[in-house]
């Protein structure tokens, strides 16, 4: 039995993701070149798709707005300083893009835990034979918006809760508290699956 390990969940959901900062290439988009930009755009539209399918969790919408980054990518690339990897830079306009998308379906992503405070959370293990990458993609998926978007971006982006609040435009508090619901709730979703129990103890993350 095990937790869900962060780092390793994030790499497997990365493999093959991390690209070079194409130096090159990015000079040739900001001179207008097309055969530059389909060149990055074949190299980061996959990846960048896998980031706005699991935030709105819908193919259709997610293609929408791989579209509508790269674009302003493209318009913008005088804003980007090279102080981050293009394609983190190219991950950040796609996260806030899919958040945006999500705003506008007008859907009450957080509770409002701001006067809460952080109690200790009791959660599951999860079986060591289900901790699989596509176990975890349909886990993810049955989630509530607020959770899966959460999670996302913790588990698996790599950004943490201050990070995560400024992008949310939510508390570092608030963000910590759906972690750890979304958390909880996904590996109930994990151990539900092959019919385990409710009452198994597993170190909680932050």
């Amino acid at each position: 039995m095990q937790s869900l390990d962060r780092t390793k969940l994030a790499e497997s959901f990365r493999m093959g993701q991390i690209l070079p900062i194409h130096h090159e290439l990015i000079q040739r988009c900001r001179r207008g070149e097309r055969k530059a930009q389909f060149k990055i755009y074949d190299l980061y539209v996959r990846s960048m798709l896998n980031i706005a399918y699991r935030i709105v969790n819908n193919e259709e919408d997610a293609k929408d707005i791989i579209q509508a980054s790269f674009l302003k990518a493209f318009r913008q690339l005088d804003q980007f300083k090279q102080e981050s990897t293009f394609g983190a830079w190219l991950k950040r306009i796609v996260i806030n893009h899919s958040i945006n998308h999500l705003k506008k379906r007008k859907l009450q992503l957080f509770e409002d835990m701001e006067a809460q405070a952080l109690a200790p959370v009791q959660e599951e293990e999860v079986p060591a034979n289900e901790l699989t990458v596509e176990a975890v993609k349909e886990a993810l998926s049955r989630l509530p918006d607020g959770y899966r978007t959460i999670l996302s971006l913790y588990l698996i982006e790599g950004y943490d809760h201050q990070e995560i609040a400024q992008i949310l435009d939510i508390s570092a508090s608030t963000s910590m508290s759906q972690y750890h619901r979304g958390k909880k709730k996904l590996i109930s979703i994990l151990n539900e699956k092959n019919g385990y129990g409710q009452n198994r103890k597993v170190l909680p993350g932050k």
